[in-house]
């Protein structure tokens, strides 16, 4: 093991030595109770597959014949999990042919952060992580099932899904990804529109036109975002199949991997000989696989929030010190849009996460020896799904890179550092994702100039305000504020700027995820304005400094005028879409460098 990995990977289990253990006697106790089926009245339980065909009916009214439980967040308005609509009948026939049932157990929400981008719902986004994990919660509490299958595959559906399923650890968790979309248009020219619709000289219709080019079909955005680092994620975590992240929806290979998730799920489960819950898979090891993979490959800076929630519902803790000192010694050894030029699918076309995976293990940067749900060890996800005959079979994936402009090795990688850091000083904590941006545009020292919300600096673009050098504050945008929203609407304004010559940064305790693009952003900025952090003091006018690769996020300024100036009133909360509903999880959010941005993690810590 490279050191770094193996002492980061030991202070998480010193730290988390006494919530882990009490996870896991939690879970453990859980087992011994069984399926609550054989402890419920015949009424009850004959209430419980009232509705099944026949032939299942007779299979459960065996209570120890296997039953898996399906959780998905299928609806039809969102490309990424339309092909659900499919998945539960080809489950409930690959269970019968295993001599199990199973059932559809409950359904998540899934809003998507690219419709509600801009707009008011996206304020929702963040805290529908909380709310899928309730769901999720909710799907499984009837306790009659031997295995679970979670369904879901784009932003917050991942980690809320994940959440969820780790109250229920004693149980084997398969995650069941849909695929991406077929490639649409270039990514440069699709880059190129917006950036010419962000300066006026393209209309609306010409917008659209273009974007319906790109997002095309059934299947999850093609660009690297955070529902494709969620992808990424379940394979190094091992609650996929081997190899089952990037398989393109609606083809023969997918539904043959769908099918082998409910078979798998009935081999692993409790009673059987290769007994394999939750809770075993997801440990110290196997989560530190998880921040290896997205450091390597650029992934979501949204994960620098999910997966310490996510870690800490299985009782592990993770600190965004643990992912800075990680991104030290782990290489970026992909390059997909945003970060590059090519997308998801010609990711998996030149080795993808069977390459990711060898490089990683082979450099000593990922445990191998960790349980997954196809079996010990994730030297089998250096394995890739293929069809032979009609029959899902794995072969070894690619050893060298098949296209060298996406993947390389760890030994020449594109950077000798992972894309993530973390910036610190007078004004918070937070962090920078650096691999979509240039070396050139790293450091920014400039006047700041001060918005209370996105709008504001999309307006004082029109108006020809930000012809200049400058470090745009956008704050009063995290979770006790408004929920966190993301701030894409200001990616093409500001890549429009750099483009033009001046320097450009953006600071804000909101997000920007996985679309992060070229311009330098330090994100999730902690604590947060609404919470009395600096933020809430800066003017416009003081020189900020945004140096990623140094680690600073500061201020010329004397700290203490800076915290002796009176915070700017935080602007008022509009009514509609919902998000009266959510005051309370406002209110009960934590800080962002902690995971607790929702009512989880605030509750859990």
């Amino acid at each position: 093991m490279n050191p770094v990995t193996a002492e980061v990977t030991q202070r998480i289990v010193e730290r988390s030595r006494e919530s882990r253990a009490d996870y896991l006697a939690r879970m453990a106790a859980a087992r011994e109770a069984g399926p609550g089926r054989g402890k419920l009245s015949c009424a009850n339980w004959a209430h419980a597959f009232a509705a099944q065909p026949d032939d299942d009916k007779q299979r459960l009214r065996n209570p120890a014949a296997p039953n898996v439980a399906i959780v998905s967040a299928y609806n039809d308005m969102l490309s990424a999990h339309q092909p659900y609509e499919r998945f539960p009948d080809i489950i409930r026939q690959a269970a019968r042919e295993a001599g199990a049932t199973a059932q559809y157990a409950g359904g998540v929400p899934a809003m998507c952060d690219g419709v509600t981008q801009g707009r008011p719902g996206m304020e929702l986004s963040l805290f529908s992580r909380d709310v899928i994990a309730m769901a999720t919660a909710v799907a499984l509490t009837h306790d009659a099932f031997d295995a679970a299958l979670m369904l879901g595959i784009c932003d917050k559906i991942v980690p809320g899904l994940f959440i969820g399923a780790a109250s229920f650890g004693h149980l084997p968790v398969i995650f069941v990804p849909g695929g991406p979309m077929t490639s649409g248009i270039s990514n440069a020219e699709k880059a190129r529109v917006r950036g010419l619709y962000a300066e006026g000289k393209a209309t609306r219709d010409e917008l659209l036109t273009s974007e319906m080019k790109s997002y095309h079909g059934p299947g999850t955005c093609t660009f690297y975002g955070t529902a494709n680092s969620n992808q990424m994620m379940m394979e190094m975590t091992g609650l996929h199949l081997p190899g089952a992240a990037f398989v393109t929806p609606n083809t023969p290979l997918r539904d043959a991997l769908t099918a082998a998730a409910p078979r798998r799920a009935v081999e692993i489960r409790d009673g059987a000989n290769d007994y394999t819950p939750f809770s075993a898979v997801v440990d110290e090891k196997s989560l530190v696989n998880a921040v290896a993979g997205l450091l390597a490959t650029g992934g979501s800076t949204n994960h620098t929030l999910h997966i310490l929630a996510m870690a800490r519902a299985a009782g592990v803790q993770i600190t965004w010190e643990d992912f800075n000192d990680l991104s030290r010694v782990t290489p970026l050894i992909a390059r997909v849009y945003p970060n590059g030029s090519e997308d998801v699918n010609a990711f998996h076309a030149a080795g993808g996460m069977s390459f990711v995976t060898r490089q990683l293990l082979d450099a000593g940067l990922a445990h191998e020896d960790v349980m997954t749900v196809a079996g010990r060890g994730l030297r089998r996800y250096q394995q890739e799904p293929f069809l032979d005959g009609g029959r899902l079979v794995w072969r070894e994936g690619p050893p060298a890179s098949l296209d060298r402009d996406i993947l390389r090795p760890a030994d020449d990688p594109f950077q000798r550092e992972g894309g993530l850091r973390i910036v610190t000083g007078a004004l918070g904590r937070g962090v920078i994702k650096t691999s979509a941006v240039k070396p050139e545009h790293r450091t920014v020292e400039a006047p700041a100039i001060v918005f209370d919300d996105q709008d504001a600096l999309l307006a004082a673009h029109r108006r020809g305000e930000l012809e200049r050098d400058f470090v745009a504050v956008v704050r009063f945008q995290g979770p006790q504020a408004n929920g966190m929203p993301e701030l894409h609407s200001l990616t093409p304004v500001l890549g429009v700027l750099q483009d033009k010559g001046f320097k450009v940064a953006l600071v804000t305790d909101g997000r920007m995820s996985g679309a992060s693009g070229k311009v330098p952003a330090a994100i999730h900025v902690t604590p947060e304005a609404a919470a009395g952090g600096p933020l809430a003091r800066v003017r416009t006018g003081d020189v900020i400094r945004l140096d990623a690769e140094a680690g600073v996020l500061d201020i010329r300024l004397d700290p203490r005028e800076l915290m002796g100036r009176e915070a700017g009133p935080a602007p008022p909360s509009a009514p509609g879409y919902g998000r009266e509903l959510f005051g309370w999880m406002r209110r009960a959010a934590g800080p962002a460098d902690t995971g607790a941005c929702a009512l989880f993690e605030a509750a859990a810590s």
